[in-house]
């Protein structure tokens, strides 16, 4: 049994997340909330994503999986303005997901669950350095970079207490930094890694401009994105393998 109420700026934010890396998914129904995790098709980029009870404007679960495509929910709920509410209720005879909005009605056909890609395991890294920026920061970064690259470097001068990000082309090149002063918060251990710019580019879409983003770096690890949604009751973690550099 399933039956939830929100509004459809809090679940478009929990869809989008998602959506920018993979097609379908898991949703895990649990009293707490629900939970996604996936990876996408080629395990580069990740995200696990919970939405708590109380995003929720009514929450109603025995527990259970359900399995979506990701761009059909989100055809349905585009269909509703920002401010207005989302009523879901799970058919489970028919294996069907009601969605009713301001006296639209769609039915959405499930994917079983065992057909989609098993969930990842989020593996425990202990990184050297954290920073936490604002998303517009990030936003500036992805941007400036695309300008001459399709990959770019995110590290941190211990030294200098400096968060630096670089993207070198074949004839250009681009280098931001952002001093501890223009950070939220920093720890400065040793760390630089390089990273696909087009998984970045599709986290950054997610990304509330205004959110307090911490980033999570080490020296060629994976980079762990953690951002709040809904009003912070909802959690989104992202994390992008790096490409590591030959000599």
């Amino acid at each position: 049994m399933f039956k939830a109420i929100v509004s459809a700026e809090t679940l478009r934010g929990a869809l989008d997340s998602v959506s920018v890396l993979v097609d379908e998914c898991k949703i895990n129904l649990n009293e707490d909330g629900l939970a996604i995790r996936a990876v996408d098709p080629a395990n580069v980029g990740m995200v696990d994503l919970t939405l708590e009870v109380e995003a929720f404007e009514s929450y109603e679960t025995d527990g259970g999986v359900i399995g979506v495509n990701l761009a059909r929910l989100e055809d349905f709920v585009g269909m509703a303005d920002s401010d207005q509410l989302v009523q879901l209720e799970l058919d489970e005879e028919t294996r069907k997901l009601h969605v009713r909005i301001d006296g639209l009605e769609g039915t959405l056909a499930l994917i079983d669950p065992e057909s989609i890609r098993k969930e990842p395991d989020i593996p425990d890294l202990d990184l050297p350095a954290t920073i936490v920026v604002e998303g517009r920061d990030i936003d500036r970064a992805v941007k400036a970079a695309d300008m001459v690259s399709d990959h770019i470097a995110l590290g941190v001068d211990p030294d200098e207490e400096v968060f630096y990000v670089d993207a070198e082309g074949d004839t250009d090149d681009v280098h931001l930094e952002l001093t501890r002063e223009d950070l939220i918060d920093l720890v400065a251990g040793e760390a630089r890694s390089l990273f696909s710019l087009d998984y970045l580019k599709d986290m950054n879409k997610a990304i509330p401009k205004d959110a307090e983003v911490e980033i999570e770096l080490g020296q060629e690890f994976p980079v762990k994105l953690h951002f709040d949604i809904a009003e912070a009751k909802g959690q989104v973690t992202y994390m992008l393998a790096p490409r590591i550099q030959s000599d």
